[in-house]
């Protein structure tokens, strides 16, 4: 017998897949994904030249909400923290953004994208410190007051924010080679940031970070041993969470033209959080789904009962979560896997 022949006789049979052991990823699911990508883009680059102005100026909400609820996806639902206050820094880029354009006039306007993204990515990080040492109930409690008194903190500050006026901007001016109508422009530049933000969330998720944080939020104590700093990587969360929220806040402010406190009350942070849970906690697209949720479920709640807006809303998150309690995109991944394969 040949040594070849001895190996194979001598190899050891492929032990079976244990209990709590993710399977390896099927070529199926992940061609399926990516037609599904392709299709979309296609799809959100076609919609504006079909729809009136104003549904394409929801369309544009929808991908701004989606910005901001990517970033709370990896501070929730990558991450395992808490957050009540993601309004708040969806905020802060927003302000940024309309005190760079109401002081300067005839800055350009994405260059106030940068600066309202690190703008809250500091004051995530400064906030990411002390959160450190708290978890749970008493983090989510924290953060909930940030939301609360940052309304009141804009109305005090009346020469720089406009006081409960707000301030009202220009927006961006489609070029003239462009041929695009004004809500068309503010369409593709939005897609554009919500494009390259989704890119950097995917590629930070499978990058030695995303293992991190995951690990951070399966065991705590486990990734610690495994040599994750615990710390460090609970503060970046809050950062990175930060900076999605404030490109998001630096967007609006484009497509609305006027920012208020009124606008960023503690509601705006509980409907981005419920709207992450119906989407889907720690899926990719679950930030869009639940984008899509928190753009058109209120405004068809106001319209089934204009006593009542809330209770129908409520109603309908009790539904949705009971028909898919992993969220939207938890139950398009199980029909999916239902779809019988070749093999």
């Amino acid at each position: 017998m040949s040594e070849t022949d001895s190996a194979q006789v001598k190899r050891p049979p492929v032990p079976p897949a244990t209990p709590g052991t993710p399977a390896p990823a099927s070529p199926v699911p992940a061609r399926l994904r990516w037609a599904a990508v392709a299709l979309l883009l296609a799809a959100a680059c076609y919609a504006p030249f079909q729809l009136v102005p104003f549904h394409v100026f929801q369309l544009t909400m929808v991908l701004v909400y989606a910005v901001a609820l990517l970033g709370l996806n990896l501070l929730v639902g990558h991450a395992g923290q808490i957050s009540l206050g993601h309004g708040a820094f969806f905020a802060v880029g927003a302000y940024t953004t309309a005190i760079l354009l109401d002081r300067w006039d005839g800055l350009p306007h994405l260059a106030t994208l940068p600066v309202a993204a690190g703008v809250a990515f500091l004051l995530g990080l400064a906030f990411g410190v002390p959160a450190v040492r708290l978890r749970g109930l008493y983090l989510a409690l924290v953060t909930l007051a940030m939301a609360i008194f940052l309304a009141p903190l804009l109305k005090r500050f009346e020469e720089l924010t406009g006081g409960s006026m707000g301030l009202t901007l220009t927006k961006p001016v489609p070029p003239a080679w462009s041929g695009l109508a004004e809500d068309q422009w503010l369409y593709f530049l939005t897609l554009a940031v919500a494009v390259a933000a989704f890119l950097l969330a995917h590629s930070l998720l499978r990058s030695r970070v995303g293992r991190a944080l995951h690990a951070l939020r399966d065991n705590e104590i486990a990734a610690e041993v495994m040599g994750v700093r615990l710390s460090s990587y609970k503060t970046l969360a809050f950062a990175w969470s930060a900076m999605f929220a404030g490109a998001a806040g630096c967007v609006y402010t484009w497509v609305i033209g006027f920012v208020s406190p009124d606008s960023f009350t503690v509601n705006l942070s509980i409907t981005l959080l419920a709207g992450l849970v119906v989407g889907g906690l720690g899926s990719l697209f679950g930030p869009l789904l639940g984008a899509l949720f928190v753009m058109f479920v209120p405004s068809i709640s106001q319209d089934i009962n204009d006593a009542a807006p809330g209770v129908i809303f409520g109603l309908l998150i009790i539904a949705v979560m009971y028909v898919a309690p992993t969220g939207l995109a938890g139950l398009a991944e199980r029909l999916i896997k239902k779809i019988p394969r070749k093999e």
